[in-house]
């Protein structure tokens, strides 16, 4: 059964009730000068076209969620949905590529802290922030599709490899003695599977996992 989802935290544009335009509706009118998206409001309307999926992906899942439906919520024609995203699998794309990045981070600045691990990987989990804004409901998405949407599951793989690369990154920055490298891996490894279990977690009703405790145990382990 379908759960009732509110709209997100921090979004710019309300979605419209959900059945308040019929499949043979029109554009509205920020969107009637053509299905190109020339028409003013048209990076609006392709906002909120994400919007509504990111809602309905989440709540429904993305194989019971058509495109009739997600043109509905977001108040658009269905010909301005396919003029954006000429497939359904585009939309899906589209959200992790832009609202959850594979690459979240491209630098470490301001995050190492030269003998803080600890606080070193509290600050990087702060800084790729998979717990705010849309980065929370997208996560149960990606967790929920990536076993049967090979472009899902290949997002879901690289996010992790990026998140890899930069813990060790960060570790190697902050810690005061150089690393083994078979420990630093290892390590790199225990927190990330945290950090992407807490964006995770609300799927299984279970505790928040404590980042700052696992932060201090991974560092601990570390330079021990």
């Amino acid at each position: 059964m379908a759960r009732v989802r509110t709209a997100f935290p921090g979004r710019a544009h309300a979605l419209a009730p959900e059945g308040s335009l019929s499949p043979r509706d029109g554009p509205t009118s920020a969107d009637s000068s053509s299905n190109g998206g020339s028409a003013a409001g048209g990076g609006e309307a392709r906002e909120r076209i994400l919007d509504a999926a990111e809602d309905l992906f989440a709540a429904d899942g993305f194989d019971a969620t058509p495109t009739s439906r997600i043109a509905r919520r977001a108040a658009v024609a269905k010909g301005l949905l396919f003029y954006y995203f000429p497939r359904k699998t585009d939309l899906l794309c589209t959200l992790f590529r832009e609202r959850l990045p594979a690459q979240p981070l491209s630098s470490v600045a301001g995050i190492a802290v030269k003998g803080d691990l600890a606080g070193s990987l509290v600050r990087l989990a702060d800084r790729v922030g998979l717990t705010g804004r849309h980065s929370q409901v997208l996560s149960e998405i990606l967790f929920r599709e990536a076993s049967t949407h090979p472009d899902v599951r290949n997002h879901l793989g690289a996010l992790h490899t990026a998140l890899m690369d930069v813990t060790e990154e960060v570790l190697d920055a902050a810690s005061p003695r150089a690393l083994d490298r078979g420990r630093r891996r290892a390590a790199a490894g225990t927190f990330v599977a945290v950090l992407m279990h807490e964006a995770n977690f609300h799927r299984f009703d279970g505790p928040v996992p404590d980042l700052s405790a696992t932060a201090e145990i991974v560092s601990g382990g570390l330079l021990a």
